[in-house]
């Protein structure tokens, strides 16, 4: 039977990379991200017992994430909280018309491509975060819904109101920088 370093780094330490990158998103600041990946990193070690071999280390690994972040912006005396989508008292993406198919979106790779990947960062870094959560899970890391679902301990049906709200919010925020050339 394997110690706990070789399982860790056998099956923990190939998702470092992924947990980072959520992490850069989610913190806006890169020593915030990397001491939440670090605190997440081990926990999962100390925690290593509860992992059942066999099943998905990236979605346990995000779910571990995703509550050490809740803990992190819970215990943060004075940091600036962010209001729930769910607490806003409008929906913040406009209604659909047909303005959202117009100019640059008749060529949608032209318009991606006139964007940097920082620019697209930007975007999504402006969006509330649990906008972001349900974005990077699934469109960033090809998680299914249901596996989103139960990283954030909500419905499937709640990850798709978010992801609808959230593409249309990322749609409307990259227009508007391709239309000015891509400028943040």
């Amino acid at each position: 039977m394997p110690d706990a370093s070789e399982t860790f780094y056998k099956i923990i330490w190939p998702h470092a990379a992924t947990l980072l990158r959520v992490a850069q998103v989610l913190c806006r600041n890169e020593a915030d991200a990397e001491d939440l990946v670090q605190e997440t990193l081990v926990k999962a070690y100390r925690h290593l017992d509860q992992f059942a071999e066999g099943t998905d280390a990236r979605r346990w690994l995000m779910t571990i994430l995703r509550n050490t972040r809740i803990d992190r912006v819970r215990t943060l005396a004075g940091r600036k909280r962010e209001i729930s989508i769910e607490q806003a008292e409008m929906d913040p993406a406009a209604p659909e018309s047909a303005a959202d198919t117009s100019g640059t979106w008749d060529d949608p790779r032209a318009m991606l491509e006139s964007l940097s990947d920082q620019a697209m960062i930007e975007a999504l870094l402006e969006l509330p975060e649990e906008i972001r959560w349900s974005l990077l899970l699934v469109d960033v890391e090809g998680l299914e819904m249901t596996d989103a679902a139960g990283i954030m301990e909500i419905p499937v049906g709640t990850v798709k109101s978010r992801l609808h709200r959230g593409r249309r919010m990322m749609r409307e925020k990259l227009q508007s920088r391709s239309e000015s050339g891509g400028a943040l």
